[in-house]
């Protein structure tokens, strides 16, 4: 409702992952490359980290719109919560591959006869899983063992997983070192710097039609505003703007002042801070009550013997003097 007042042909700040409106940040444009890289390269695993919101899945339509035009297969799974089986299927079903009745040995058969055909042809195929951090333990190295698919020089399989920052903390575990020393590339995203996301405001209204008056949209202090609520979040600028745009408009104002942007984020609840420290101090309690409990039950057992009570006690937080 607010395009035509603006002089805009479309909204610029919808929060779908429309490649239309990538913005070129040097990170960004670094993932970008590092994902065409290792896929077309074949380089077996590719990491991509960041926090919500700072653009993961739009670098993904990017990646993904990038592999059609190469004509390159790909299997992409957005939501990786599932079990071993169905995640084959999955794959296998997103590769137009037959899966009915299939066991997961005769799946990973028909998987490596459809890769090799794809090297004769000179092509590759790759599996692109966001969300990456919500993969089970299991699944991880079930991934993990998708890399022997491969020949005595290419992997067969080029694997992208794109994820938040628990996702490095994954793969930094102990569990997963042997996945981790496959990964061929690793790159990770950040939030927008100010002359970053002043650039990013205005290429969207840009490429949303905004004449040479677009510029002027978004006072410098508005700007500043936005910066300061969605501390560079990509996501959250794209709601602060959307939002300021819509009440600029009700109000009849051609420029979003920082007094508009305040209002909008005080409707989002941005202007108060996240805390981390009460849930950790409830887990903490949790975890003490627990251990008490588990003092109070050794104790109850005939032989338990004085260094497993000091041992219990010491873990409870309870003094053994």
């Amino acid at each position: 409702m607010y395009r035509k007042f603006y002089g805009l042909t479309r909204n610029p700040f919808e929060i779908s992952p429309d490649p239309y409106f990538f913005y070129p940040t040097p990170r960004h444009n670094e993932a970008l490359a590092n994902l065409n890289y290792g896929v077309q390269r074949r380089k077996g695993f590719v990491v991509v980290t960041g926090e919500v919101g700072t653009g993961k899945t739009l670098l993904v339509r990017c990646l993904l719109d990038s592999l059609n035009r190469n004509q390159i297969a790909f299997a992409y799974v957005f939501n990786p919560r599932l079990s071993v089986p169905d995640f084959l299927r999955y794959m296998l079903t997103d590769l137009r591959l037959p899966t009915t009745g299939r066991t997961k040995s005769e799946m990973l058969a028909h998987l490596n006869n459809y890769l090799i055909a794809r090297f004769r042809r000179g092509t590759t195929a790759a599996l692109v899983v966001d969300e990456a951090q919500l993969l089970s333990w299991e699944l991880l190295e079930e991934v993990r063992l998708l890399t022997n698919l491969e020949t005595s020089q290419q992997k067969l399989l080029q694997i992208v997983l794109v994820g938040q920052p628990e996702l490095d903390r994954k793969l930094d575990s102990p569990h997963l070192r042997q996945l981790k020393q496959r990964i061929g590339l690793r790159c990770r995203l950040e939030p927008l710097g100010a002359e970053e996301l002043r650039g990013y405001i205005r290429r969207r209204l840009e490429l949303a039609g905004a004449n040479s008056h677009g510029s002027s949209i978004f006072s410098e202090e508005g700007i500043a505003a936005i910066h300061q609520f969605s501390h560079g979040i990509p996501r959250l600028i794209n709601t602060l703007c959307e939002n300021s745009l819509v009440s600029g408009y009700v109000k009849q104002v051609k420029q979003i002042t920082p007094e508009i942007v305040q209002e909008v984020a005080s409707d989002f609840r941005m202007d108060i801070p996240c805390t981390t420290s009460a849930p950790e101090s409830e887990d903490a309690e949790s975890r003490k009550k627990t251990l008490k409990a588990l003092f109070r039950m050794i104790e109850e057992l005939d032989g338990a013997s004085e260094k497993q009570l000091d041992e219990a006690k010491l873990e409870s937080g309870v003094k053994t003097e």
